[in-house]
């Protein structure tokens, strides 16, 4: 089926309403005729009644690119559920994992720019680029829609070490080059500021990179490894159970989390401030009053209070909601400064 969008007239958009409630990806990919960004601009702004019923009935499916069990999964659900509720959307959920979420960022930016498809990711997406040059996407294929909302990452020590806080762990470390077993995720943040830190602190770290967070708690828990660094969200039921010790920080202020637990700045350990984040993604090319709607269907999910209260208390999340264009921004800050450590210091994903 073929509709002059370009020239649509009000009778257009009644005689597309019904068709849109059956299939907007089938409107959208019927032929290079059918402009979905032209068609959404123009529903959005002339017949927001109709433009309602699109979202609606089109059915949003938010691809989650990590394993289940990380926060965006299971903080996806969380967001699906009070979607549904608020707006009445048919929300679907795909979890879609592998390679630090690149194949649920190479199927979003694949995807038709229709409005049906979102991606809740995590921080490595954005350093994918450099670890992994031969990507099937570009960053230009989507669109940085908000960051939900951010934790900092927390280094533990195994409670039979000695160490009560990382300045004590580089200090032992330049006494014993090469000594101390650190835990770390692949072709992760973390990684990489650990990297920096060896570097700017002049002191020899053994990184030991695991596949996935749940093998980096498992060593660290049975003193395979001497410290770990890991999102505080992970850590929490280890440090709530006393089997790792808190011995850091790497925000920019201490976490109420852990509020006894000094920043590696306030240690006068050489670092950057480093967040593990969760964002929304869409592919490029949804029109912007949709992009708008989502944000701000999302923002009213993420603000009510059982959501919010719920984030603080199982992920130790710190709620953003920031702008298409503020996200934008802090992804080309973080790439231009991790991506230049990750060039200098030759670090490999695996």
């Amino acid at each position: 089926m073929t509709l002059a969008i370009r020239d649509a007239t009000e009778a257009d958009a009644e005689a597309a309403t019904e068709v849109m409630r059956r299939s907007i990806t089938e409107l959208c990919l019927a032929d290079h005729n059918n402009d979905p960004k032209i068609l959404g601009s123009w529903l959005a702004n002339k017949r927001p009644e109709i433009f309602r019923a699109w979202l609606r009935q089109g059915g949003q499916s938010y691809l989650v690119a990590v394993e289940d069990g990380r926060i965006a999964g299971v903080g996806g659900v969380t967001l699906q559920a009070k979607l549904i509720e608020t707006t009445g959307w048919n929300v679907i959920i795909e979890n879609k994992p592998g390679g630090t979420g690149v194949v649920g960022a190479a199927i979003a930016a694949k995807s038709a720019p229709d409005g049906q498809t979102w991606m809740i990711t995590f921080d490595s997406h954005i350093l994918n680029p450099a670890f992994t040059p031969n990507l099937t996407y570009k960053d230009s294929d989507l669109f940085n829609v908000m960051q939900i909302g951010r934790t900092p990452q927390a280094i533990g020590a195994h409670p039979d070490r000695p160490y009560k806080t990382f300045a004590e762990v580089v200090a032992d470390g330049k006494k014993r080059p090469g000594k101390i077993a650190i835990g770390v995720l692949a072709a992760s943040q973390a990684l990489v500021l650990m990297t920096l830190i060896k570097k700017e602190n002049d002191v020899d770290l053994n990184l030991i990179p695991y596949k996935g967070g749940g093998p980096v708690n498992q060593d660290i828990l049975a003193g395979v490894t001497d410290v770990a660094i890991q999102s505080l969200t992970s850590f929490s039921p280890h440090l709530i159970a006393r089997k790792i010790r808190p011995i850091g920080v790497t925000g920019e202020q201490r976490t109420p989390a852990l509020p006894d637990t000094p920043t590696l700045i306030e240690q006068g350990v050489k670092s950057f401030p480093s967040y593990s984040w969760w964002g929304v993604y869409c592919p490029a090319g949804v029109p912007r009053p949709i992009v708008d709607k989502m944000h701000a269907e999302i923002t009213r999910a993420v603000r009510s209070p059982d959501v919010t209260q719920k984030f603080i208390e199982q992920f130790n999340m710190e709620i953003l909601t920031s702008s298409p264009e503020a996200f934008a921004a802090y992804q080309k800050g973080e790439q231009e400064r991790w991506f230049k450590v990750i060039k200098d210091n030759d670090i490999k994903a695996d």
